[in-house]
């Protein structure tokens, strides 16, 4: 019960700071921060996939009722969530883990930041290709998915860092 309350105060904390701090920061147009993933890069190793995807839908619904985006980050963030376990199993061995969340701790330094890194970086290049609906801006859509994911890894990383102490 106390990991489901933890989880649900997760959430809300997640999605207020990002709808009401970070989708007000842009800077140049290219670094948008979305700490929101936090939420599924902590859910345990072994969480039932389809509570993950569902959890994942709310979670991006939520965001995009807020910032009136017509689904993209619902999209983005359901995409993240599928690939979750194939990025945990190419991260770390599960098999020696009961069903730890992930963390320093848990997965070691250098896997979890492998980890974040590229569910952060899925979640962003979905995110920003369903965005502009096009190939034809590269020059301005790479940089942008680039900058946002580096900003948003070092936050999440931060916040990680914190918890750990």
């Amino acid at each position: 019960m106390q990991l489901v309350i933890q989880n649900i105060f997760r959430f809300v904390m997640l999605v207020l700071v990002q709808v009401f701090v970070l989708d007000n920061i842009q800077f140049l147009g290219y670094v948008s921060p979305m700490i929101y993933v936090l939420f599924i890069l902590s859910l345990p190793v072994r969480f039932p996939k389809g509570v993950l995807l569902i959890l994942a839908f709310i979670l991006g619904l939520t965001v995009d009722i807020f910032n009136n985006t017509m689904g993209i980050h619902a999209f983005a963030t359901v995409f993240a969530a599928f690939v979750r376990p194939v990025v945990i199993n190419m991260s770390v061995s599960t098999e020696e883990m009961a069903n730890p969340s992930p963390s320093f701790r848990t997965f070691g330094v250098a896997n979890y930041v492998k980890y974040v890194i590229l569910i952060v970086l899925f979640h962003h290049i979905v995110l920003f290709l369903v965005e502009s609906f096009s190939f034809m801006h590269l020059t301005l859509l790479v940089p942008k998915i680039l900058l946002s994911s580096a900003v948003t890894i070092l936050i999440i990383l931060g916040i990680q860092s914190l918890k750990s102490k």
